[in-house]
């Protein structure tokens, strides 16, 4: 009788998940067109109505999409009190159109293609799925859960960091639906990541008149660039690059005016701190320069603690119901939105996305193997985590 029973359960059906990512993808959604990203929010919002969750919509800004937050009725958990934060991001880095151009969706063997599949509209759509099981079987999560979906991760975050923050310190974990990485790995540390901007100011002249009367704007910003790249240090986990510059405005004039936009990884806060007051007391090299800084910490380091692998731990042992064994990665670069609640001393359990490849490139993909058990381990976490 309970085989019966088990048989008649309704299951994890990767070929539905797959189906439902694909509807979330032929909406693309690029960071800065918030109308784009507001169609994707129309579909997530409605799909978590049906499903009978309490929503606030919260107007974008700044040129960016809206905020959507989905609370489970109170009714629905077992237990009260603090919850679990679901974070996801529904903007992709992929232009309008590339579904038509060079990454049409397509199927090619265990390779799913597509705009922002991987980054992360199938993690998003497989935190959705996971809750919508857990209805279909008629089972109760132990805590609330707060859904979060935000506009403009793939550029920071910059309008909903304050959210995000304010939310996970009303919850007791963060899971959040990036990808997953390297097979059966998911995310439990991430370095930290700073945005400076050095402009540099010098003197406009004739480059062949009155070429001794000009101060190189370029000129200093080269000699600043050759000093940051410098800092790197793989051993300390350092990372800077000089990913933008802009200067100059014409062959012949002496440029009075350049500037750069550079990257900076760090792994703690001590060196978020030492890396920050070094950029930002940085001076000319040259004569009759003038050079400004500014910038700082965009994403705070995300460091693996006691409550970070506790939290690991209870994955893995749901990971094993499945006969499949979780492992996390080594400390990854790239940030996310875990990087903020992690700093808040929120366990935060990161990478829950299906497995793939190519995040922001033309060959971005996932593994349709990954779906299912992907699936399964964000809806037991959602149903045993108390």
């Amino acid at each position: 009788m309970a085989a019966e029973r088990m048989k008649n359960e309704p299951r994890i059906d990767p070929k539905e998940i797959l189906e439902g990512i694909v509807e979330w993808i032929e909406i693309e959604s690029p960071s800065h067109d918030a109308k784009a990203v507001n169609v994707m929010v129309d579909k997530v919002e409605g799909q978590f109505r049906d499903l009978g969750l309490d929503l606030e919509r919260t107007p974008g800004r700044d040129g960016f999409g809206d905020i959507l937050e989905a609370k489970t009725p109170a009714e629905w958990s077992t237990g009260q009190g603090k919850g679990i934060l679901v974070l996801a991001h529904l903007d992709t880095v992929h232009p309008l159109g590339m579904k038509e151009k060079e990454l049409k969706i397509r199927r090619e063997g265990d390779s799913v293609f597509g705009p922002g599949i991987y980054d992360m509209k199938s993690g998003g759509y497989i935190a959705y799925y996971a809750l919508r099981h857990l209805i279909r079987q008629g089972k109760r999560t132990k805590l609330p859960v707060t859904f979060l979906f935000i506009p403009e991760e793939e550029v920071g975050s910059p309008t909903s960091r304050a959210r995000i923050e304010e939310a996970a310190k009303g919850h007791k974990y963060a899971l959040v639906m990036e990808p997953g990485r390297d097979g059966d790995k998911v995310v439990t540390s991430r370095k930290g990541v700073g945005r400076f901007t050095l402009t540099a100011k010098g003197r406009a002249a004739h480059a062949g008149v009155r070429h001794e009367d000009g101060r190189s704007a370029i000129l200093e910003i080269a000699r600043q660039i050759v000093r940051i790249e410098e800092k790197t240090d793989y051993a300390r986990g350092i990372t800077c690059n000089v990913g933008l510059i802009r200067g100059g405005s014409g062959v012949n004039v002496t440029p009075a005016e350049c500037s750069i936009d550079v990257d900076l990884r760090v792994p703690s806060m001590r060196l978020a701190e030492e890396m920050t007051h070094w950029f930002l007391n940085l001076e000319p090299i040259g004569k009759d320069v003038e050079l400004s800084v500014e910038g700082g910490m965009n994403r705070p380091p995300y460091q693996k603690d006691a409550g970070i692998t506790d939290l690991f731990q209870k994955a893995q042992a749901i990971y094993r119901e499945i006969g499949k064994e979780l492992n996390d990665v080594p400390l990854t670069g790239g940030g996310s939105d875990g990087n903020f609640t992690a700093a808040l001393g929120i366990p935060t359990l990161d990478g829950l996305g299906a497995d793939g490849k190519g995040a922001h490139a033309v060959t971005e993909q996932i593994y349709y193997s990954s779906l299912e058990p992907r699936t399964y381990l964000c809806a037991r976490l959602l149903e045993t985590l108390e």
